[in-house]
């Protein structure tokens, strides 16, 4: 079993920056695949970003593309999410997701095997 741990959430006016961390245990973190995914109030979970279990690929949302960055601390079992330069559409419960399966998890939230309890952002405009 793998426990993730999400921080960072918060209030931030458009144009600001948050991070997201998310803190894994129970398994080994550099076997993992990590992503993040956001879902807003009425609408569908959503693809925001992953990273291989190196760090050394990565992908991103076109919407987030150019504002967020991915990036993980294997000595940490830590992975964050640098958001900047935040919209108001932007607002989410954003989750931090994990495989074990693969070395990249993709954008397809029905690759990852385990979930945060997720880290509520709302941007104001």
């Amino acid at each position: 079993q793998v426990q993730l741990v999400e921080s960072g959430g918060g209030l931030v006016q458009a144009g600001g920056s948050l991070r997201l961390s998310c803190a894994a245990s129970g398994r080994a973190f550099s076997n993992l695949a990590m992503g993040w995914f956001r879902q807003a109030p009425g609408k569908e979970r959503e693809f925001v970003s992953t990273i291989s279990r190196s760090g050394g690929s990565t992908a991103y949302a076109d919407s987030v593309k150019g504002r967020f960055t991915i990036s993980r601390d294997n000595a940490k079992n830590t992975v964050f999410l640098q958001m900047d330069k935040l919209k108001p559409e932007d607002t989410a419960v954003y989750y931090c997701a994990a495989t074990p399966s693969a070395y990249y998890g993709g954008s397809d939230y029905r690759r990852y095997d385990y979930w945060g309890q997720g880290t509520q952002v709302t941007v104001s405009s």
